[in-house]
């Protein structure tokens, strides 16, 4: 499924967004029921705007309906293999606590993670309240 999954992110990286820092990175998500899910990075001229490819992989599979997910792939064209950014360890935190994250680049080099091993002391909800109940 490794392999797969990171060919997925490799053609998603393809359709990147990335006129300004020319950085295309791609992503692809396995929900909890198998269903590949995939993104790739969007820019904007205001560059606070950008948005990373694993958001936008996390975004549509939410939107579609998947709420849990079980590994990751992150593709991009780097020598040193390219780890998600604060953001997107945090969203994955949120989704995919217990995933597993695979960095891989174009030269075929690869290392696995896991969400926890990234951000090891992630913010969640049961912070937001004492007895960590969602109202």
């Amino acid at each position: 499924m490794s392999d797969a999954l990171v060919a997925a992110a490799t053609a998603a990286r393809l359709k990147a967004f990335a006129p300004y820092s020319n950085f295309l990175v791609g992503a692809a998500l396995v929900a909890d029921d198998g269903t590949v899910v995939t993104g790739c990075n969007v820019e904007s001229a205001s560059y606070g705007l950008t948005i990373c490819a694993e958001r936008v992989a996390l975004v549509k599979g939410v939107s579609d309906g998947h709420t849990r997910f079980r590994c990751v792939a992150v593709v991009a064209d780097t020598a040193d293999l390219t780890p998600p950014c604060g953001a997107c360890r945090q969203l994955l935190w949120e989704f995919a606590p217990d995933a597993t994250v695979i960095l891989a680049n174009l030269r075929g080099d690869r290392r696995t993670f896991t969400v926890r091993e990234l951000l090891p002391h992630g913010f969640d909800a049961k912070l937001l309240r004492p007895n960590g109940s969602i109202s």
